[in-house]
């Protein structure tokens, strides 16, 4: 159904309900942004000890990724870094955002293995595109 938004109403005022609102959309996508056949190849990537080689990597498979899911990604992750830089205000750090964020950019095709483990990993993952946002996505 065409649903007509109303940002106008109050209720869109309280930035917890726009990120909530943001999350579940992406959590609720039938393919995370991160594609599931990108999944293990990011955690790889990330787990990289070489910091250029490791950039490099991460950077060539965010360019792999299908047209629309990079095109989001870069929209969505220039938001992210507006925010980060507004973290003397909103206490959203690099850190924040990867912890909130990561789980529902990146995640398993199954909820087997490590959650744990992997949570720390795509964490990482995310925090390093914010940190190296314009080396990703130069203009």
């Amino acid at each position: 159904p065409d649903e007509q938004l109303d940002l106008d109403d109050g209720r869109w005022e309280d930035i917890h309900v726009v990120t909530g609102a943001l999350k579940l959309f992406l959590r609720e996508l039938p393919e995370p942004l991160v594609p599931f056949s990108h999944f293990d190849k990011f955690i790889a990537a990330i787990k990289i000890q070489d910091p250029s080689l490791r950039g490099r990597c991460i950077r060539d498979l965010v360019l792999s990724l299908p047209l629309a899911h990079h095109d989001t990604m870069k929209v969505l992750f220039r938001h992210l870094c507006r925010v980060v830089e507004h973290k003397e205000e909103n206490r959203m750090s690099v850190q924040s955002v990867a912890i909130v964020f990561g789980p529902t950019l990146l995640r398993p095709a199954s909820e087997e293995g490590n959650m744990a483990m992997h949570m720390v990993f795509q964490n990482q993952v995310v925090e390093h595109i914010l940190n190296q946002y314009s080396y990703i996505f130069p203009d």
